[in-house]
């Protein structure tokens, strides 16, 4: 029996770690899963866990009040300290591009445990955007051992970098919790359809998302004045729109949003809610990373509404268009796709380049012969 270590700090990673958790403690006479979670973020984290039925072995309780990204990597790192003396893991596990990525690959480097890099290789160029995630995914590939791209050029950023050993193009574990994810959610659709009741939804939805820090000041005011501009020009629409906690994406969402009238300002939803209000929308505006992933596995264009993305694929396969962040693009751009059913078909109906929802198994096999692990049977 071979120790694995899953350490998990944020929602996203929650998201795209927990498919390949289910998928390992399957075989529990191979391995001796533990979930380490630092409670980088606390409560949006135990929402996804909760959702996916895991419990986590050990709570680091590391997110304080204001605190710096020195406090979380220096306590991050001594606390990982004692749950790999603890847990004396064959391999541990990190995803993306978080501090506690960041910190988990250094504390198994420290300990001489491989570390598996999940979503491998992503690479915006810009090592300050963005901040500090473009740092940590870089130091994360120079740490870890096994590297799982989500596609090709996300391995050829890696060679770029001299990493060629142990790299294997998977797909993006996401799909396998959106098909997870909705999979779980089918059966209680009057629920959700009550939860969002002040949404028409016989018009068309769409979702936005937008909180990134680099967008903060005058670029988010103007990607806030292009929705306001969508909702007044297109009144068969429904914008909806989570606002992140953060004061400085609240105070111009409220300027330029409140009162619009078919523009609906709601509180950050929990993974489950998410999902399924993705699946019922027509489009999607947004700054997140996994959104851009997700969508279009559902069918939806995405208008990425940042500079640059480390996401490029899905803007070269044609599921997603990078708009930036000035107002007249945004406001074009979601036009077309309103107004012009050719343009709209082209990326709803183009391929996702992220995967087919396969990427735990094939992470799962990949590992088992790395360990010597023979054919594997479920318990």
């Amino acid at each position: 029996m071979k120790n694995i270590l899953f350490i998990i700090g944020t929602r996203p990673e929650a998201i795209k770690m927990a498919p390949l958790v289910k998928e390992f403690l399957k075989y529990p006479l191979q391995f001796n899963i533990k979930v380490c979670v630092t409670g980088q973020h606390r409560q949006m984290l135990d929402q996804v866990l909760n959702f996916f039925g895991i419990i986590p072995d050990y709570n680091l309780n590391l997110m304080q009040p204001n605190q710096t990204l020195f406090d979380l990597t220096a306590f991050g790192l001594k606390a990982l300290e004692r749950v790999l003396e603890s847990t004396n893991p064959d391999i541990l596990f990190v995803q993306g591009d978080t501090t506690t990525a960041f910190v988990g690959s250094l504390a198994g480097y420290y300990k001489k445990i491989k570390v598996v890099h999940i979503e491998a290789g992503l690479r915006s160029g810009n090592k300050y955007s963005p901040f500090p995630e473009e740092g940590n995914r870089i130091l994360c590939g120079h740490l870890a051992s096994y590297h799982f791209a989500p596609t090709i050029e996300a391995k050829n950023n890696l060679a770029k970098e001299g990493i060629h050993e142990n790299v294997e193009v998977v797909g993006n574990s996401v799909i396998d919790a959106l098909f997870l994810g909705l999979s779980l959610i089918k059966e209680n659709e009057d629920f959700y359809y009550h939860h969002f009741k002040t949404i028409d939804f016989s018009k068309r939805i769409i979702l936005v998302t937008a909180h990134r820090r680099e967008s903060f000041g005058e670029p988010f005011e103007d990607i806030c004045s292009a929705i306001k501009n969508i909702a007044d020009k297109f009144e068969d629409v429904e914008v909806v729109y989570p606002v992140h906690l953060n004061p400085n994406v609240q105070e111009p969402v409220k300027k330029f949003l409140s009162g619009v009238k078919n523009v609906h300002l709601i509180a950050p939803l929990d993974y489950a809610l998410l999902i399924w209000l993705m699946n019922k929308s027509f489009l999607v505006l947004t700054d997140s990373g996994g959104i851009q992933e997700e969508a279009p596995s559902l069918g939806k264009p995405v208008l990425v509404m940042r500079e640059v993305t480390e996401r490029m694929e899905g803007v070269k396969a044609g599921t997603a268009k990078l708009v930036g962040t000035n107002k007249e693009v945004i406001f074009q751009e979601t036009a077309k796709l309103l107004t012009n059913p050719h343009e709209y078909s082209l990326m709803a109906k183009a391929s996702n380049p992220y995967g087919d929802g396969q990427t735990s198994k094939k992470v799962l096999n990949y590992i088992m012969s790395e360990l010597n692990i023979g054919v594997l049977t479920k318990a």
